[in-house]
């Protein structure tokens, strides 16, 4: 839970700051300072992807996971429920209930709190949400700085949202071995690659729906328990 709670309490200060800086920042600063902690996620994933040496396994893993998440249309999934939260709230008159509401999708809704909270929960790897951590810290100070005091608030769905996922995964963790770790490692890594080159506006990959790849190697460990027990 290590991983959320520095990511509830990043957007608590980064807000705290942004009530301070009404007058807003710079576009450009804005800007470059979004581009190298995108470039921090790249390399926090290509280090995560370098884990295991069993490539064949990774490779399998996101083919296979593609092709459920795209099966289930993960990506859509929470693009529709961003959609829903924000009509849902949009005839709200309070600028406090609008900062909250922009700044919770942003936070939640996103592949980064799904992937961080797995791994932090799976592996003990709290590198993502510390990443993702850096980023909302500085899109509070951004939110705040224009939205107001509703933004802070928005660290309570993130640690509830995040905390929950964290948990859920950390009670397969028993059923995890070394060899698996890695390749769950390695494949979430690949994953987390992606995440920073959508951060970087280079190209839209659909992060979503590879998903499922982070499971495919605990899937194939159990079938071959099964198979030759």
């Amino acid at each position: 839970m290590i991983g959320t709670i520095v990511n509830a309490v990043s957007i608590l200060a980064g807000g705290l700051l942004g009530l301070l800086l009404k007058k807003g920042i710079p576009e450009d600063y804005k800007k470059t300072v979004m581009q190298a902690l995108s470039l921090a996620v790249i390399l926090i994933g290509l280090r995560s992807a370098f884990a295991s040496d069993d490539l064949l396994i990774v490779i399998i893993s996101l083919a296979i996971g593609s092709v459920i998440g795209e099966f289930i249309g993960i990506e859509s999934g929470l693009e529709r429920l961003g959609n829903w939260i924000e009509n849902r709230f949009s005839s709200e008159s309070g600028s406090v209930a609008k900062g909250f509401v922009t700044a919770s999708l942003v936070y939640c809704v996103g592949s980064m709190a799904i992937v961080g909270s797995f791994e932090s929960g799976l592996t003990g790897n709290h590198q993502t949400l510390f990443a993702k951590s850096a980023l909302d810290g500085i899109t509070a100070i951004i939110f705040a700085s224009s939205m107001g005091v509703g933004v802070l608030l928005s660290f309570i769905p993130v640690f509830l949202y995040q905390g929950a996922l964290t948990l859920a995964a950390g009670l397969i963790k028993p059923f995890l071995v070394p060899a698996v770790v890695s390749q769950m490692t390695a494949t979430g890594g690949l994953l987390i690659t992606a995440i920073g080159i959508n951060l970087m506006g280079i190209v839209r990959i659909r992060v979503g729906n590879m998903l499922p790849a982070i499971f495919i190697p605990l899937v194939y460990y159990l079938l071959l328990l099964v198979v030759a027990p």
